[in-house]
């Protein structure tokens, strides 16, 4: 691993812990339930934000994304036990690539296209920190505001929550 990604990897194993706390209480009854009709269903939400750090890692080792002509459709896992399990292994795999990844590597060109033509070209580091971390943790306060809709204590984040108090 470079010195470059060092702040990352740290920056990124801080937030799984962060991650790992929220979708501990997701509950297990609620998974299909919505706040609205356009949104994410709890399941949805909750493995998309699980599968993010694979993503990440998948981005990582490529040099583009093709964006599906269907556009994203987010799946829901059936249970909790399989949202955890994909948490665990999409963490691993994000920091397997980030260890692994060279100075040449991160600093290498990463497109996005859409229909074969190329609509955004950055350094993958670029992607990775500002894309895919950015991504994670937007959705991530998507699903605090979830739990808090549902009733279900919000945990720490970084700071206290109307429920935790860290400092107490």
């Amino acid at each position: 691993m470079t010195q470059m990604l060092e702040p990352m990897l740290t920056e990124f194993r801080e937030e799984a812990a962060i991650t790992g706390r929220i979708l501990e209480k997701v509950p297990a009854d609620k998974l299909s339930w919505k706040p609205h009709p356009k949104s994410m269903s709890l399941g949805q939400l909750a493995t998309h934000i699980a599968s993010i750090p694979g993503t990440f890692a998948r981005i990582g080792q490529s040099d583009e994304f093709q964006v599906p002509p269907l556009g994203f459709e987010p799946r829901a896992a059936n249970n909790l036990d399989a949202i955890h399990s994909e948490f665990r292994e999409s963490v691993q795999a994000a920091e397997k690539c980030l260890s692994a990844m060279s100075e040449e590597t991160a600093r290498g060109t990463w497109r996005l296209k859409v229909n074969g033509k190329e609509i955004l070209s950055k350094s993958r580091v670029d992607v990775l920190r500002k894309l895919m971390l950015n991504h994670w943790y937007h959705h991530r306060g998507q699903l605090s505001v979830y739990l808090r809709l549902l009733e279900v204590p919000v945990p720490v984040i970084y700071g206290r929550s109307a429920d935790e108090n860290p400092f107490a």
